[in-house]
């Protein structure tokens, strides 16, 4: 999948959720390409000025301290965004976490909690805020991004895989309940990204869990994140008319359902 003509998203405003590297990073610097302004919602404030600064000469970035746990930094954010931009066009879930590589059962209740609130709650928080500001519009574009792991379940992944099955059943139920109003809610469940996600997975199990995740794609590689983000794109443009509560495998032939 290739980028899109760079007027595409002309006049479109998006909000990205962990923006500030990574995917996230990648699909604001296509929608940036496309013509859009992009909000780069992120917990980590120094990465995020970092990739505003590195973003900037593309379009117009602007960044905020998001946690997508919390609602009224959520409100905050999206009052802001809505302000500086006069409304939002597209919505972009892609802040998560990966949580430890342990037994379902070794999860301690605290570990479970923090991948769900923030790759699944979160996710919904998001919606929750934005929602109603495309509904006024009658028109809008939500992309979540999930993982193949929401289909297949991972070993030693299992808050995480369940995070992101129900983010995938979030989508479909989103995307019945906003159909005939001109919002399309649609999700990406890509195979593994080489990408800094791993940084928080204990040294002594990164590359056990790297080989274990290659050995389930058929083309045997990470996905790129330009992959993911051109498919991103996509999405959040007018070529996408009739596709809503839909998932879109990038998984190099992992997942075919």
């Amino acid at each position: 999948m290739t980028a899109l003509r760079n007027d595409a998203l002309a006049g479109r405003h998006a909000i990205v959720t962990g923006g500030a590297r990574g995917i996230g990073r990648a699909i604001a610097r296509h929608y940036l390409a496309a013509g859009a302004s992009v909000a780069l919602w992120d917990v980590d404030a120094a990465v995020l000025l970092d990739t505003r600064q590195a973003l900037a000469p593309l379009g117009t970035v602007a960044v905020e301290v998001v946690d997508v746990r919390d609602e009224a930094q959520i409100a905050r954010a999206a009052s802001q965004s809505q302000e500086r931009f006069g409304g939002i066009d597209i919505l972009v879930n892609n802040a998560g976490v990966l949580g430890p590589p342990v037994p379902a059962w070794e999860h301690t209740p605290a570990q479970w909690r923090e991948v769900l609130d923030i790759n699944l709650t979160g996710a919904w928080l998001c919606c929750r805020a934005i929602v109603p500001v495309m509904l006024a519009r009658r028109r809008g574009r939500i992309v979540n991004i999930a993982s193949v792991a929401g289909k297949e379940g991972n070993g030693l992944n299992a808050a995480y895989s369940a995070s992101k099955a129900g983010l995938i059943a979030l989508t479909k139920s989103l995307g019945k309940e906003l159909a005939s109003s001109g919002v399309l809610v649609n999700c990406i469940t890509p195979s593994a990204a080489d990408t800094e996600v791993f940084a928080a997975v204990p040294a002594e199990h990164r590359e056990q869990l790297r080989t274990a995740l290659l050995s389930r794609v058929p083309m045997g590689r990470f996905v790129e994140v330009d992959e993911v983000a051109a498919m991103a794109a996509w999405l959040a443009s007018d070529d996408c008319s009739f596709s809503t509560g839909a998932v879109f495998d990038i998984s190099g032939g992992r997942s075919m359902y």
